[in-house]
């Protein structure tokens, strides 16, 4: 049987949760039937290139130092199918998204684009040019009921757009206590502090400032009260400039870009997010997997996997300064937070694992691979 040949296209492939997931999932996909390739643009964000050749992904760059040069790439992207004969093509965020609506008026190959954000998030540019350029694609995929009820509010699309949730490899996100105690050790995190973290993009929707302003509160009252914040970011200085102001420096541990974060959510007691919005992050659904508990602001998709009092803690997002509060409900019963780190692990298991994305996944290629061409 001829495999499928399915190409996906990213902008770039730093450690962000969209890039993140695509060799998550090749590893799980039946590649006796499916073929993949991956292009990205930024030459520069390159952590996932080797987990994706180790997946058995091929990986091509096509330099481009902006958005205008990116589109430019069309032509070259589109002899690349041609010579490789690809069969669908799967988009990831909005400028890849752009090229893969070119490219697909132009070829007619099967084009999926996965939604990882709220419409009225995205720039005014970017939200015009989905806007126009919506229904040039197969099919769209929300990662949360909310980003693709934001997709039919705002864009009333023609084309199907369907939900599919994002999935992690639960097998390999599995708690390591000896993983943990290191961790804490090469922190000068003590044995028995409660640790609190995040994993993180330093970008104004993570609201880590406010992030460090609600874990001050907490170290205030509980002086075996760490944090670990990994990633870094635009907002890198002004995120180092609170800390200052709030004295944190000895009390919160920035370890920078981590190709791999399973040691330090192996470290963390509590994963706290303070996001004003988000799609559906994988950050989150990598926390629970490894058993930290969840202290969250309701952004988006987070609503949609934590159930409030049953898998975690969440308040609304703009009561934020509740999160200290609710953190204190913890640290004051570790029964409860013990119940929690175990509901966490029980909710990603039974129903955001990677195996049940990558099934759909597949279906969706089959289909649109057998679809009469333009269609």
């Amino acid at each position: 049987m001829q495999k499928i040949k399915v190409l996906h296209i990213i902008k770039s492939l730093g450690r962000g949760g969209a890039e993140m997931l695509i060799p998550e999932t090749i590893k799980f996909h039946d590649q006796s039937r499916f073929e993949f390739h991956v292009i990205y643009f930024l030459f520069w964000k390159d952590e996932m290139v080797n987990p994706i050749m180790e997946a058995g992904g091929k990986v091509s760059c096509f330099p481009s130092s902006n958005n205008i040069k990116l589109l430019q790439q069309f032509p070259k992207v589109i002899n690349y199918c041609k010579e490789q004969r690809i069969d669908v093509i799967h988009c990831h965020l909005p400028w890849a998204g752009f090229l893969g609506r070119l490219v697909f008026f132009k070829t007619k190959i099967p084009t999926v684009y996965t939604e990882h954000n709220m419409q009225d998030r995205y720039h005014i540019i970017t939200k015009t040019l989905n806007k126009f350029t919506y229904n040039l694609q197969s099919l769209a995929l929300g990662v949360s009921d909310d980003v693709t009820k934001s997709i039919n509010t705002f864009i009333k699309p023609k084309i199907p757009i369907e939900t599919l949730l994002n999935g992690v490899n639960t097998n390999s996100f599995r708690r390591d206590p000896e993983a943990g105690r290191e961790t804490r050790k090469k922190l000068s995190i003590p044995a028995g502090a409660i640790v609190f973290g995040n994993v993180a993009v330093f970008r104004f929707q993570k609201r880590l400032v406010e992030w460090l302003q609600e874990f001050k509160k907490i170290e205030e009252k509980n002086s075996s009260a760490y944090g670990i914040i990994v990633g870094f970011g635009p907002l890198e200085e002004e995120v180092a400039t609170e800390v200052k102001r709030l004295n944190l420096e000895e009390k919160v541990s920035f370890p920078g870009l981590q190709t791999d974060v399973k040691p330090y959510f192996s470290a963390m007691d509590i994963f706290m997010m303070s996001s004003s919005f988000e799609g559906l992050p994988i950050a989150l659904l990598e926390a629970m997997s490894m058993e930290c508990a969840v202290v969250a602001t309701d952004a988006g998709g987070i609503k949609e996997v934590i159930r409030n009092e049953e898998d975690g803690l969440i308040c609304k997002v703009e009561e934020w300064t509740k999160l200290s509060v609710l953190c204190q409900v913890l640290i004051n019963n570790p029964d409860k937070l013990s119940k929690f780190k175990k509901a966490a692990r029980k909710r990603v298991v039974s129903n955001f694992s990677i195996r049940k994305m990558v099934d759909e996944l597949e279906m969706i290629y089959e289909d649109l691979a057998a679809q009469p061409e333009g269609k």
